[in-house]
């Protein structure tokens, strides 16, 4: 159990710091950031740009200059270089669709509560809800993957592998990372239908299609057809219920060809399952978004791949923060 000592102005801070969220929320929903671009604007320029209301809107852009997001000058604004940077849709490091998808989680979490007397999912799973909130739940997975991929992937030895397959990969950015980093290596996808355009988009993107394919499939309710050498499983696992867990592993493993590699990358607790804060509060994220989902533990991921027949496993030392962690074994 972690430490911390709460007083009531750290305690207010917590209560009302979804203030400072919805502005940033509101200010990317609107797009704000990409209308400023490079220029200084007044509120009235930029109201005709969105169709808003003009004191409204300086009151908004008054709140994201508070919070060192936009540079007012007179009665003009522009952005900081962070905004710009991470912002705006001119930028390849735009964070928007991340920032989206936590908008589209607002509602639920605020009904935490309710979730807690029923023990049940109040929004439907982002990978299979609406176009718009599925493309910022992708997208978003796309934008995290980008920061972390490049610092991950050169940690992992996949290089005695040939054919990696990225379970549930999404946009499929792990697997691209993977084959860049790996001149040998080729990779497979294997996700739902809904996720085909976003990767093929991000595939291409990469000049990538010679050696990155997209399968169609259900992993939680269909089998894995084909032989590989490594599984790769990144944040996939939190979605399900521990039964569907050791499911999972079991038909990854059963893809696996002698001397495989399966590669779990997740948000790991300790063994207490109270900490850290982070995968904590990812825990009840899924509580929120599906039926069994939860963040789980180093030893209950270790278990069910020792249930599954897996051998020499180890936690992987990626130097990120506590907040996610791999785990390897070999079959």
């Amino acid at each position: 159990m972690s430490t911390r000592n709460w007083d009531v102005g750290q305690l207010l801070e917590v209560s009302g710091g979804y203030w400072e969220t919805c502005a940033l929320h509101a200010g990317v929903e609107l797009d704000l950031f990409t209308i400023i671009g490079d220029k200084q604007l007044s509120p009235a320029d930029i109201a005709s740009g969105v169709d808003a209301d003009t004191r409204a809107l300086a009151m908004l852009l008054n709140a994201l200059s508070a919070m060192a997001l936009l540079e007012k000058k007179d009665d003009t604004y522009g952005n900081t270089e962070a905004a710009a940077t991470l912002l705006s849709k001119a930028s390849a490091q735009y964070l928007g669709h991340i920032i989206m998808h936590h908008h589209h989680l607002v509602d639920s979490w605020s009904r935490l509560a309710e979730a807690v007397k029923d023990g049940g999912p109040l929004r439907s799973r982002a990978s299979v809800n609406s176009d718009a909130g599925r493309e910022s739940f992708l997208m978003g997975m796309f934008n995290m993957a980008m920061g972390l991929a490049p610092r991950i992937v050169p940690k992992i030895d996949v290089s005695s592998c040939h054919h990696l397959l990225d379970l549930g990969g999404g946009p499929g950015t792990y697997a691209i990372f993977f084959c860049q980093h790996n001149p040998d290596l080729k990779a497979t996808v294997y996700d739902l239908p809904t996720t085909r355009p976003f990767a093929e988009k991000t595939i291409a993107r990469f000049d990538m299609a010679d050696r990155v394919d997209f399968v169609d499939g259900n992993f939680v309710e269909e089998g894995i057809d084909g032989t590989y050498d490594a599984v790769w499983l990144s944040h996939i696992l939190h979605g399900e219920s521990p039964e569907s867990c050791q499911s999972i592993i079991r038909k990854a493993v059963s893809a696996l060809g002698p001397g495989g590699k399966i590669i779990i990358h997740e948000f790991i607790l300790n063994n207490a399952m109270d900490g850290p804060l982070f995968p904590a509060l990812f825990s009840l994220n899924m509580l929120l978004g599906t039926p069994g989902g939860q963040a789980y533990g180093e030893q209950h991921l270790i278990d069910m791949l020792t249930g599954a027949g897996v051998k020499n496993i180890q936690r992987i030392d990626i130097g990120e923060n506590e907040n996610s962690g791999i785990i390897s074994g070999e079959v």
